[in-house]
């Protein structure tokens, strides 16, 4: 169940058209909302990736169950749930709400009733925009390959995970520089595909409550690794 409240949140068309353009969002430690346009980019390349011997056995064994699209509010907030964060309840509204739009999307492992990894990002046209993760137990590596697989078998070609870290790297990151990834973004962008239920020909619109975001919204392209 939602537990949005009324906060200033940035409206869906002005999230995708940064997203367009390559751009994300993070709040930084003075509590302004920031674009992020960095050079290298880091991304997964989609054919490349397998899970590792130990996750691959966690897979196998039947242990966690996937779902897709059931709680994405509560994987955000599972996300968000740590000493360093780039998330607030701004982005986190304004995220839900681009996920009511039909364009962000979440994967969600359960053991039994409880939620023990997900990973959220955002999705247009054949490009997949990872935002972020969490689990236990191998539970975050779980939902990471069952968003793999998701978007091979649904034509995604474009996997972007912002910023290199080495979590990122040992799942498999690579760094493209701004100009590689601009082109491959454009390559993506011309492409309609669908992650799930969603319909990939939504149209824009703004958020539906709330209001939106007042002040300027740097462009940073170097930023904190998260």
């Amino acid at each position: 169940m939602s537990v949005l409240s009324t906060v200033p949140t940035i409206p869906v068309d002005v999230v995708l058209n940064g997203y367009r353009q390559g751009r994300f969002l993070m709040v930084h430690d003075d509590g302004g909302i920031h674009w992020h346009d960095p050079d290298p980019r880091a991304v997964f390349l989609l054919d490349e990736l397998r899970p590792d011997r130990r996750t691959a056995r966690v897979i196998r064994s039947g242990r966690y169950r996937v779902t897709m699209n059931t709680c994405f509010e509560r994987v955000m907030r599972a996300c968000a749930d740590r000493p360093e964060t780039w998330l607030d309840e701004r982005l986190i509204q304004t995220y839900t709400h681009l996920h009511e739009a039909g364009y962000a999307d979440s994967v969600e492992v359960w053991e039994g009733s409880t939620l023990s990894g997900g990973i959220y990002g955002v999705a247009l046209g054949a490009a997949f925009f990872g935002e972020s993760m969490f689990g236990k137990d191998h539970a975050g590596k779980v939902a990471f390959h069952a968003l793999v697989d998701q978007l091979r078998a649904k034509g995604f070609i474009l996997f972007d995970t912002q910023y290199i870290n080495p979590f990122t790297r040992r799942l498999g990151a690579v760094e493209l520089s701004r100009d590689r990834f601009q082109k491959d973004l454009a390559e993506a962008l011309a492409r309609n595909t669908s992650f799930n239920q969603h319909d990939a020909t939504h149209t824009p619109d703004s958020a539906p409550s709330g209001q939106s975001v007042n002040g300027p919204i740097h462009i940073a392209r170097r930023g904190r690794p998260y």
